[in-house]
């Protein structure tokens, strides 16, 4: 298996083989999370415009966007998984629009297969890769709104690839608490606790919570980000 590490929304557009969109400070967590708390079905979408366009199809979905962290004036949510209400969301589908997670998706034009990545399905994510046993796969770093690199992205991405090398990462543990003094440190600024929550840290860097991947495909209606239940760890 050729396994290679790309980043932001250039290396996206570069992906081959079955590639996995990172983002692991919020958008991959988010919509993870908005699965198990009961949406009916999450759909990554590039632009404000059609996020908002949504309301004409669907009067009764729910709107999740931000821009720099901060949530669309006119969503219903920000991108922040402490903030979801489970009965807002239950049985209803959800428009998501992100400033980097989301881009990498529309942009992942040459991919065979595209999955979302991050540290709360990330063994799942690797049991599927192996259940697919691609010739190539791709890992996308999506990085700060694109286009500046998160550590945060890149040590996902080192873990995905250990799982699927069979190195590991005994020190994944003591890496995932360091990124509170790293590009994680503004969860926990009390200045900014309305559009970034300390919780939402921790619920990002929950590790292997869950076990389901999501593949996004495409449909008459654009991107869906599709449930993929019961894959499985891998030893």
């Amino acid at each position: 298996m050729d396994i290679r590490i790309n980043h932001l929304i250039s290396g996206a557009q570069q992906a081959e083989g079955l590639t996995v969109i990172i983002d692991v400070f919020r958008a991959f967590s988010m919509e993870c999370y908005l699965y198990a708390q009961g949406a009916r079905e999450v759909r990554p979408v590039g632009s404000i415009e059609e996020t908002f366009d949504w309301r004409e199809k669907d009067s009764e979905c729910v709107l999740v966007g931000e821009r720099h962290g901060i949530r669309i004036d006119g969503c219903d949510l920000g991108n922040s998984p402490s903030s979801i209400n489970p009965e807002m969301i239950q049985g209803k589908r959800v428009i998501h629009t992100t400033s980097a997670g989301t881009q990498g998706i529309v942009n992942a034009v040459h991919a065979d297969e595209v999955i979302t990545g991050s540290f709360v399905n990330a063994k799942a994510i690797a049991a599927y890769i192996r259940s697919k046993a691609p010739a190539k796969v791709t890992l996308v770093c999506m990085g700060k709104e694109g286009i500046t690199l998160a550590e945060e992205d890149e040590l996902c991405a080192i873990y995905i690839e250990g799982l699927l090398t069979g190195r590991g990462m005994p020190d994944i543990d003591e890496k995932l608490r360091a990124l509170r003094n790293g590009n994680g440190k503004h969860f926990f600024d009390p200045c900014r606790q309305a559009d970034f929550p300390e919780k939402d840290f921790w619920m990002c860097i929950d590790r292997d919570k869950f076990d389901f991947v999501l593949k996004a495909e495409k449909d008459s209606n654009g991107y869906l980000s599709r449930m993929i239940p019961g894959t499985g760890f891998p030893g």
